[in-house]
């Protein structure tokens, strides 16, 4: 190599090797700083790509999680008031068990219906209230549009959980509108109003309305009264604006053919708490899955993307040694095109 004054190849060859280092040690700092060894896409573009990917998955997965917790109590709430209404209805069934027994007077049988109305009025003021974040839990009516439901905040294909990452049913459970459809008194026995009383098989359980002069539906004070009083043997009408209790008739349902009325309201509530199980169950199931696959990603987003802590000091020394060294060696290298000045 030639002796020169005026490019100094040994200088060069310094400054590059330390501006290397130098670069690498700025470059341990901040990943042994950040806790990440991909911190800029020029670091490691692909890896870049599919941290940034994973990154939205598992926001994604944790949303996912919160909308099955949320289902969970939406179904709790819903089975939690179905129980309650289970119980009204118990209540109302024994007390016309009782009133069937045929030991009661007039007087007793009336203070029984009083009881079954309460309980039916109360039925009806829980299944209206009932709801969850502006939805209706007990009120779709079956009967009508999906337009004239939609004050429920309901649709007719009932309450999609998104439980999943995308927008297929696979990422989706469905919660049938069943589940919610009419509970109140007139919702649970509407269905079985054209049914023939097996008394009297012209008198059907719509007939008791018709038979105490009212137009209205069972949710009414007066609905509710007139069928508590055919619960107990009795027979409602309202005579000059009030309210007037008589025997029935031989041609009127009595209290004990008016049990499988009940029996079939309760029923239709146990299967709607059973199809509410079942709906808890696969959430619950969903909320392990949604924990696993975020774990699993976690756990590959941490292996492209986390810095190895004991490598990278490794490094950092190694970066810090060389940048010293060059440091060291600027000086004499420096100094070279002066021996030049030996040979003038």
């Amino acid at each position: 190599m030639p002796l020169t004054i005026n490019t100094n190849i040994s200088s060069l060859i310094t400054q590059r090797n330390m501006t290397k280092a130098t670069n690498a040690l700025n470059q341990s700092i901040e990943r042994m700083t950040t806790g990440y060894k991909i911190n800029h896409a020029s670091d490691n573009a692909a890896g870049y790509s599919i941290a940034n990917m994973w990154d939205t998955q598992i926001s994604s997965l944790d949303v996912a999680a919160d909308n099955a917790a949320t289902g969970a109590d939406l179904l709790t709430t819903a089975e939690e008031t179905y129980s309650l209404l289970t119980s009204h209805l118990q209540r109302v069934r024994d007390l016309t068990e009782q009133a069937a027994n045929g030991t009661f007077g007039s007087n007793s049988l009336r203070a029984l219906q009083g009881e079954i109305t309460g309980r039916l009025q109360e039925i009806t003021r829980i299944a209206n209230n009932s709801e969850f974040n502006g939805i209706k839990l007990m009120a779709y009516d079956t009967t009508k549009s999906a337009a004239e439901n939609a004050w429920t905040g309901l649709k007719a294909t009932g309450i999609d959980l998104q439980v999943g990452l995308y927008s297929d049913k696979n990422s989706q459970i469905n919660l049938q509108v069943s589940l919610f459809s009419n509970a109140t008194v007139s919702g649970l026995f509407n269905a079985l109003k054209s049914e023939s009383c097996k008394q009297a098989p012209s008198q059907t359980l719509g007939g008791i309305l018709t038979a105490a002069g009212l137009t209205g539906d069972l949710n009414t004070n007066e609905g509710a009264k007139a069928f508590a009083a055919a619960c107990t043997g009795l027979k409602y009408s309202v005579v000059d604006g009030k309210d007037k209790y008589e025997m029935q008739t031989a041609d009127n349902c009595e209290p004990k053919h008016l049990l499988e009325f009940i029996d079939k309201a309760i029923d239709d509530i146990s299967s709607r708490v059973t199809a509410i199980g079942a709906a808890q169950n696969r959430v619950s199931s969903a909320v392990t899955a949604l924990d696993v696959q975020s774990q699993n990603i976690t756990s590959s987003l941490s292996t492209l993307r986390d810095t190895d802590i004991a490598k990278e000091s490794s490094n950092f020394v190694q970066s810090q040694i060389l940048q010293q060294a060059s440091a060291t060696l600027m000086s004499t290298a420096n100094q070279l095109p002066s021996v030049a000045l030996n040979l003038i």
